[in-house]
């Protein structure tokens, strides 16, 4: 290599690393311009004014349902099963014939039944003819004492035909139950018998169950220390009773049943083993979705309170139970402890901790600390639990709005609670 090659190849070098020292310096600034580290102003978060509001007092309570009525179906005369007349599972009427039974037998009992009241019958007359000749012949070869031997005999008749007379009546109701009908409306189970089975007078084995599912009860149960409390506040002035209590269910899958339930019975003892009041409730249940047996989540509204709601999301939960939360004043995040009462809707019922009109940090809070300086930004939150920025104008910011738009788009919806 030449002289003048090597003086070429160490003047590159230090070219090289002359920008490289160069570059080395400006990196502070350029990261700087693109947000980088560096000086920093306040940090932004979405907050939103709390208001007081009138809000339900609710309690939720496990419940079962019971059918509203359930008959269990038994012959009372014996014979041999002829027809099963219904359709399991299908709705039958007061008076629907559900089984016929061999009525020949009973119907022979009857027959002799009959012949034994005309027979009565016939009696009866004689001794009434008799009676009335001897009364007019009395004194004229009638002596008294044959007359009240007439009469006598008469009364014994007059009950021998009542005796024949309420045999043929038993007689008869013993045919008429070959036909066994549903005593109530519902929905009848599939039979426990079929056709050519012998069955006797109120056995033990029954034929099959109707069931009566609309109306239908909910049972629940509610701790006696639990019920003193809510009286307390009653009086206390804390809550506020309403005229009527209202109760909802929401089913096993999690769905809101569409129905409102009322109190049939509120319960007026105390089980010694659960500490427990049982209550039950009663609710239409038209479409037969509620059926006896299922386990449901009642949610019973006993008044109402004046409270703030802070939606749970801008909350924190400590190891002691204690809740927190973060509000803006003076620029600052300041962080606050809250008393709870329960939550409705996704927000925490805030009795203590926070007060009407103060600007709660909604959105931002990873990394907040108190004491730390912020920038509040008017923030709510949408009807899929998304935090939106709100502009001047108090719609959602542009940027927001297209947001929005996009979320509603199969592949862009966000989980509900997302920042």
């Amino acid at each position: 290599m030449s002289f003048g090659d090597g003086m070429s190849k160490w003047v590159a070098q230090k070219l090289v690393a002359g920008l490289l020292v160069s570059g080395l310096a400006l990196t502070p600034a350029w990261a700087q311009q693109r947000g980088g580290r560096g000086p920093q102003g306040p940090t932004e978060v979405g907050v939103m004014t709390t208001t007081e509001e009138e809000v339900p007092y609710t309690v939720t309570l496990p419940g079962r349902a019971i059918a509203y009525q359930q008959t269990t179906i038994r012959p009372q005369v014996g014979g041999e099963i002829l027809e099963v007349t219904y359709d399991p599972g299908r709705p039958v009427k007061t008076g629907d014939v559900l089984f016929r039974i061999d009525p020949e037998t009973l119907a022979a009992a009857l027959a002799a039944a009959e012949a034994s009241v005309a027979g009565a019958e016939a009696s009866l007359t004689e001794a009434q003819n008799t009676v009335t000749r001897y009364r007019r012949l009395e004194g004229s070869g009638v002596s008294a004492v044959d007359r009240a031997a007439a009469e006598v005999a008469l009364k014994q008749a007059e009950a021998a035909l009542k005796a024949a007379e309420a045999a043929r009546d038993s007689a008869k109701l013993s045919l008429d139950r070959t036909r066994i009908t549903s005593p109530i409306d519902g929905l009848a189970d599939v039979s426990g018998i079929s056709v050519g089975d012998l069955v006797t007078a109120n056995q033990s084995e029954a034929l099959t169950t109707v069931t009566q599912l609309d109306p239908i009860y909910v049972d629940v149960s509610q701790s006696s220390a639990s019920i003193l409390r809510n009286r307390a506040k009653f009086d206390a002035g804390e809550l506020i009773r309403n005229r009527e209590v209202q109760a909802h269910l929401t089913l096993e899958t999690g769905d809101e049943y569409q129905g409102e339930g009322r109190i049939v019975s509120p319960g007026i003892k105390v089980s010694p083993t659960t500490g427990t009041v049982p209550i039950r409730l009663q609710f239409d249940n038209p479409d037969h979705m509620i059926l006896p047996g299922q386990f449901l989540r009642v949610e019973v509204t006993l008044g109402s309170t004046r409270a703030v709601l802070v939606p749970q999301r801008a909350t924190k939960r400590a190891s002691d139970g204690t809740l927190t939360a973060y509000v803006v004043r003076d620029g600052k995040a300041q962080q606050i402890t809250l008393s709870e009462q329960g939550s409705y809707r996704n927000s925490w019922i805030v009795t203590q901790g926070v007060s009407p009109g103060e600007n709660l940090v909604l959105d931002g809070l990873d990394n907040l600390r108190a004491g730390a300086e912020v920038k509040a930004v008017p923030v709510r939150i949408d009807e899929q639990g998304v935090v939106r920025e709100i502009a001047a104008d108090g719609d959602m910011a542009p940027d927001q709005a297209a947001d929005k738009a996009a979320d509603k788009a199969p592949a862009q919806d966000k989980p509900a609670g997302s920042n």
